[in-house]
């Protein structure tokens, strides 16, 4: 739980610290600008809210791990949601009102965070898990999207190292091995989420996992 405290408002923190032309950059996500994944974050935080209030009494399906899927390729940028994501970013006009609105409904989601036993059940995307694994399963969410945030913002802050440390733990459980122990977190992130493409020598440090690069989850 405090994992996921850390990471989302390390999160939020550097979506408060952009400046109003950050916005208008490129993000780490295909077809998106920096703008259109903050929105994208205000979602996230209305499903947290969401989620941490439709509990059942149903048995777990998913934990932390599996409840992320894993797809076949990148996405391309032109999803149904995606695209609804660009327009309604758009529509915020002024970044200090993406910003307001992040800030709202995101730290009534860490508070709800906070408030959640660990051990109740929830409902979300068809499938029950507790509360604990719906949010340890978030702190990745937030890393990844913590480093495409900043992708072409040098200098911005970078997630905090416990959650890039737990992301990387959780990633090589997602893929069922170990990236070099040589790589950086983040660099295990990047290129096993698909983020940047190995180096040769990289390639040649993973092996077989390279075969089964890039590992997009969602």
């Amino acid at each position: 739980m405090d994992l996921f405290s850390h990471s989302w408002t390390a999160l939020r923190t550097a979506v408060a610290e952009l400046a109003d032309e950050d916005f208008a950059r490129p993000s780490g996500c295909t077809g998106w600008l920096v703008r259109d994944l903050v929105c994208h974050l205000v979602i996230d935080a209305q499903d947290v809210l969401i989620t941490l209030v439709t509990p059942t009494d149903a048995e777990p399906t998913r934990d932390a791990v599996t409840y992320w899927e894993v797809a076949d390729a990148p996405p391309a940028g032109d999803d149904p949601l995606d695209a609804l994501i660009v327009r309604l970013a758009a529509a915020y006009e002024e970044p200090w009102l993406l910003k307001f609105h992040l800030d709202d409904v995101g730290s009534a989601a860490g508070r709800a965070a906070g408030l959640a036993d660990p051990a109740l059940r929830v409902g979300t995307r068809d499938v029950v898990l507790t509360a604990g694994d719906y949010l340890s399963a978030y702190v990745l969410e937030w890393t990844l999207h913590h480093l495409d945030l900043i992708a072409h913002l040098p200098g911005a802050a970078e997630p905090p190292a416990e959650s890039l440390v737990g992301s990387r733990r959780m990633l090589e459980e997602i893929a069922g091995a170990a990236f070099p122990a040589s790589w950086s977190d983040k660099d295990a992130l990047l290129v096993g989420t698909g983020r940047r493409a190995p180096a040769d020598a990289e390639r040649a440090e993973l092996g077989d996992l390279a075969t089964k690069l890039p590992f997009v989850i969602g």
